[in-house]
């Protein structure tokens, strides 16, 4: 069965997704530092600032449009790239969210979320009440990341802002993420923990 035309553009906004996650959801954050427990957590991108720029309304329409084209394709397709993505450790959410499961085991060992490959480690954690604050950096395919944030608890929710500098090819650009994942369920359902998580 030839490939979609909008495959690739659906993969490109399923990594793009990932890089959120990774960027501003907890990547350099512990899990038993910041509090996350077993199950399926949904993580929407609440404000993305690029360069001084807002660009929350271009990624959140990236994330949306690209769950719209997955929603369209064929089911074989669709299930394959669902597979991909779950392998990834990301799922679909509403509304341009998505949703990652924590495993019992990842909540429990002190080591960064959805960062399997160890590209990035915290250089800084301290926990005060319902606040976390980290520093991190990170390494990954010739990009390095670097910055801090605070990560707020609450019963089911966690709020975090991250400020980073990004280095590559391209540059170096300063980014700010705000982020709020929820906890929606302690069956993680059909989204499985990343490969290694």
């Amino acid at each position: 069965m030839p490939r979609s035309r909008k495959y690739p553009g659906i993969l490109a906004g399923a990594s793009a997704a990932a890089l959120v996650l990774a960027a501003g959801a907890g990547i350099a954050v512990r899990a038993a530092g910041i509090g996350l427990k077993p199950g399926l957590w949904e993580v929407k991108v609440v404000k993305q600032v690029m360069d001084g720029r807002d660009m929350s309304a271009q990624v959140n329409a990236a994330m949306g449009q690209a769950q719209q084209a997955l929603a369209s394709l064929p089911p074989e397709q669709r299930a394959r790239i669902e597979a991909m993505m779950n392998n990834a450790g990301v799922g679909r959410g509403a509304n341009g969210a998505f949703r990652i499961c924590v495993s019992p085991e990842m909540a429990q060992r002190n080591a960064p979320v959805l960062d399997k490959d160890g590209r990035c480690r915290p250089v800084m954690l301290a926990r005060h009440g319902d606040q976390v604050d980290f520093q991190f950096s990170c390494n990954s395919h010739g990009t390095t990341m670097q910055g801090r944030g605070q990560a707020t608890i609450a019963a089911d929710s966690i709020s975090t802002h991250t400020e980073m500098t990004t280095t590559s090819s391209n540059g170096t650009h300063q980014m700010q993420n705000d982020t709020r994942m929820t906890y929606i369920s302690a069956d993680c359902g059909s989204v499985r923990p990343p490969q290694g998580g």
